[in-house]
C-alpha cells in the first residue's frame, strides 16, 4: 500500500497533515508539543524514501533521531530504534508488557531493534513521551 503522501513533489504540510489524521492531529500536537517542553527545539525533517512509503518525518533532537513518524488516514505511526541499553530499559518499564514484548521479540540490527507503534488514542501518546525519553537517555 503507497504511503498516505505518495506524491515526491509535494511535501506535507501542517494543513495537509491535520486534514489527513483527522482528530489525531491532536494527539500529534500532544507529542511535539511534551517533547519540545521536556528537551527544547526539535527538528523536523521530512524525507521522500519512494512512493511505496511516501513521506515520512524524521524527528530529530540535536543531530540525533529520535524516531519516524508515518502519517496515515485518521491515525499515525511511531517507529523508534533502539540499542541495548534502551531495550533493557524498556524491558523494566511500565510501558504495556504487549509492547515490551514485541521490542524483546523484534529482530536485532546493527543499529538496534525497531518497535513501531499506531497512535490513536491518548494513553498511546505517553507511551510514546516515555520511549523518547529512554530513547533520549541512551
Amino acid at each position: 500500500m503507497p504511503g498516505i503522501f505518495a506524491d515526491r513533489s509535494l511535501k506535507p504540510t501542517d494543513k495537509m497533515l491535520s486534514e489527513t489524521l483527522g482528530k489525531s492531529y491532536e494527539l500529534w500536537q500532544a507529542i511535539r508539543n511534551a517533547l519540545a517542553e521536556t528537551y527544547g527545539p526539535l527538528t523536523e525533517e521530512w524525507k521522500f524514501y519512494g512512493s511505496n512509503s511516501g513521506w515520512t518525518l524524521k524527528l530529530l533532537l540535536k543531530k540525533r533521531n529520535l524516531f519516524f513518524f508515518f502519517p496515515s488516514k485518521k491515525f499515525f505511526r511511531i517507529a523508534f530504534v533502539f540499542g541495548d541499553d534502551a531495550v533493557r530499559q524498556v524491558e523494566h518499564s511500565s510501558l504495556p508488557a504487549a509492547m515490551i514484548q514485541e521490542l524483546k521479540n523484534a529482530k536485532r540490527y546493527a543499529e538496534g531493534r525497531g518497535l513501531r507503534l499506531e497512535v490513536r488514542k491518548k494513553a498511546d501518546v505517553n507511551d510514546i513521551v516515555t520511549l523518547t525519553a529512554i530513547k533520549v537517555r541512551n
